[in-house]
C-alpha cells in the first residue's frame, strides 16, 4: 500500500467584511471546515487568516494543530497570518519559521520593493508518523505575495527559492499559497525555471501541471470573487478569450494564482483539484481551494503493512 501526502491551499480572505454581507465569515466559515474535513489533507496551508478565524477552524478541528504568526510578527495578534494546520495523527512538526518578503527577512513587518503591506513566508518541516522506514521528512513553504507590485513579487520569490535552494537536497518542499499573479509572469517563470533573476533560476514544479489527474480543470480562474461560475456575458467572453490565448503559446493553460509548487524526486503529484464545494452558493473563500496528493516511493509504507518477503 502506497503512502500520501495531501497538500490543501486555502485563502480566508475577507474576514473582517461587515457582519451584514453576504460574504461574510459567518456565513462561509461552515462551508471551510467542511471542505477541509471532506477531503482529510495532511497539511492545510491558510493564508489571510486572522486570529479569530483561525481559532474557529482550530476549534472545529481538533484533528489538527497550527503554526504560524501574523504578518507584523509574533507580538502582534490582529494581522493576517499565513498558519499551517497539520494532522498531528499523521506528520510530527519538527521545526518551523517565518521570514518576511523583504530586504530584512528577520524583522517583523518589513516591507521592501514597492510592497503595499508585509508579506511573510512560513514554513514547517514535517516527519511522517507510523510509517517504515522512519524518518520520511518533508518541508512546507506557505505564503502569500503583494497583491500590486510585481517587483515586490518577483523579488519575493528569489528570497523564498534561496530559501529552499538552501535545504538539503534530498529534503522535499511543497511551495504553495497565494501568488497573486499568473504563472506566466516573470515570477512565475522564474520560480518555474523558465527565467532568471538576478542571474538564477527556480528550480520549482508545479504540481497543476504535472499531476496524473486533474479534476475541475474548466475552473482555469482560481480567484472567483465569490462568484464561482456565475459570471456575466461579457465577463465569461474575455475568460474563454484568455483561456484560448493560453492554449497557443503557454505550457499552463491556467489563469491559476493560487499555486502548489513542489521539489523533490520523492514527490510525485497524483491528483490536482481546484475545488468548488459550497453551500446554498456561499463560498469558504473568493478563491477556490486547491488541494494536490502526492505520492511518496514505494519503500515508504504504513507501518501495519507486512513487510515485503
Amino acid at each position: 500500500m502506497n503512502v500520501s501526502v495531501t497538500v490543501m491551499t486555502l485563502n480566508l480572505c475577507e474576514g473582517d467584511l461587515p457582519a451584514d454581507s453576504p460574504n461574510a465569515w459567518e456565513k462561509r466559515r461552515e462551508i471551510c471546515v467542511s471542505v477541509i474535513t471532506s477531503y482529510s489533507p495532511t497539511i492545510v496551508c491558510t493564508q489571510q487568516g486572522l486570529k479569530w478565524q483561525l481559532e474557529f477552524l482550530q476549534q472545529c478541528l481538533p484533528g489538527y494543530e497550527q503554526f504560524g504568526i501574523s504578518r507584523k510578527g509574533s507580538e502582534d495578534i490582529l494581522d493576517e497570518h499565513c498558519t499551517i494546520f497539520y494532522d498531528k495523527e499523521k506528520v510530527e512538526l519538527l521545526e518551523g519559521g517565518t521570514f518576511w518578503l523583504s530586504e530584512s527577512p528577520s524583522v517583523p513587518g518589513s516591507m521592501s520593493w514597492g510592497s503595499t503591506a508585509p508579506c511573510i513566508a512560513t514554513w514547517a518541516t514535517f516527519q511522517l508518523k507510523r510509517v517504515e522506514p522512519p524518518g520520511f521528512s518533508f518541508q512546507i513553504v506557505n505564503t502569500y505575495l503583494d497583491e500590486f507590485s510585481p517587483r515586490s513579487r518577483r523579488r519575493s520569490a528569489l528570497l523564498t527559492w534561496q530559501h529552499i535552494a538552501s535545504l538539503p537536497p534530498n529534503l522535499p518542499v511543497v511551495y504553495c499559497g497565494g501568488f497573486n499573479v499568473l504563472k506566466e509572469s516573470t515570477t512565475g517563470r522564474f520560480l518555474l525555471g523558465r527565467s532568471r533573476e538576478h542571474g538564477v533560476v527556480g528550480d520549482m514544479r508545479d504540481a497543476w501541471l504535472c499531476a496524473r489527474v486533474r479534476k475541475n480543470v474548466s475552473l482555469i480562474r482560481t480567484y472567483h470573487e465569490f462568484k464561482g461560475d456565475r459570471r456575466g456575458a461579457v465577463e465569461f467572453l474575455k475568460l474563454i478569450f484568455r483561456a484560448l490565448c493560453l492554449c497557443w503559446g503557454s505550457q499552463t493553460q491556467d489563469l491559476h494564482v493560487d499555486w502548489v509548487l513542489f521539489r523533490g524526486r520523492s514527490l510525485v503529484p497524483v491528483l490536482c483539484e481546484v475545488v468548488n464545494d459550497n453551500i446554498d452558493g456561499f463560498y469558504p473563500s473568493s478563491h477556490y481551494p486547491v488541494i494536490t496528493e502526492f505520492m511518496l516511493p514505494r519503500n515508504v509504507r504504513p507501518l501495519e503493512s507486512p513487510a515485503e518477503s
